[in-house]
């Protein structure tokens, strides 16, 4: 996609991908609340793409004591065998804060990073071409994109389709990368080195898309479908949120500062 934030040329992801050769470790972050209705189906959906590609990856969850009883749930799958991890923090302190406290759990022989929703709006199927890119292509960011040929968006009502397109809007000077505000990705972890992540609201997308190390990044196409599970975290505190963390990545940007 870019060979930084800003400047380049939009890629997308080629239909098809060869072996994976050799094998890319990786750590994908799960934040959750109140998802124990997929949560299982999720983590062994995962489990079957790794194992199915030949893929060294783990599964982190996060969940921020959920009352429904999430955290236990991905207990007992890791007892069972399954490449995933709970991270449980003492209450809801948010998505973003979420992802990075994973990003610490994570394995530290993690080369590389991501994150994807709960609730399976994001497709897991994707995965291995994410780590196809990172791995053999010298990418250092890919990112499932819903706005590039052949990704879209299934069973959404026209009120979050537009909320979709304006957020994306008010953060496009910031780079050419067009699904600016997905939370489906992977970057290389020496990306992310020195780099200070805002914890602000649920976009921890942006904040890696504008502020990390990340060299050249590839948009890899998926249809995005709204939740199966569980309820949606979007409300108008965290639209006010997004609105606060573009502030501050303007400002720095206006500063100098990446």
């Amino acid at each position: 996609m870019t060979a930084s934030p800003g400047s380049g040329q939009a890629e997308r992801a080629a239909p098809d991908a060869p072996a994976l050769q050799p094998k890319l470790k990786f750590s994908i972050v799960v934040p959750t609340y109140n998802e124990a209705g997929g949560i299982e189906k999720l983590v062994t959906t995962l489990r079957g793409v790794f194992e199915a590609n030949g893929l060294d990856g783990e599964i982190i969850v996060v969940d921020d004591n959920s009352p429904d009883g999430t955290g236990a749930i991905v207990d007992r799958l890791e007892r069972a065998g399954l490449p995933v991890r709970c991270l449980h923090r003492p209450a809801k302190m948010g998505l973003s804060s979420g992802v990075i406290d994973g990003w610490k759990f994570a394995r530290p022989d993690s080369a590389a990073l991501g994150a994807m929703d709960a609730d399976f709006s994001h497709d897991a199927n994707i995965v291995p071409r994410m780590v196809l890119a990172l791995q053999n292509e010298g990418y250092g960011l890919a990112i499932g994109s819903r706005y590039v040929a052949g990704g879209g968006i299934s069973n959404w009502p026209k009120r979050r389709i537009i909320t979709s397109r304006v957020a994306i809007a008010l953060a496009q000077p910031l780079t050419p990368i067009r699904d600016i505000t997905s939370g489906f990705f992977l970057v290389k972890r020496e990306a992310l080195d020195g780099v200070d992540l805002d914890p602000i609201g649920f976009k921890i997308g942006l904040e890696v898309i504008a502020k990390a190390h990340y060299g050249r990044a590839l948009e890899v196409p998926y249809v995005f479908t709204d939740r199966v599970a569980g309820t949606s975290k979007l409300n108008q505190g965290e639209i006010l949120n997004y609105l606060k963390q573009l502030a501050r990545i303007y400002a720095a940007r206006l500063r100098g500062k990446r």
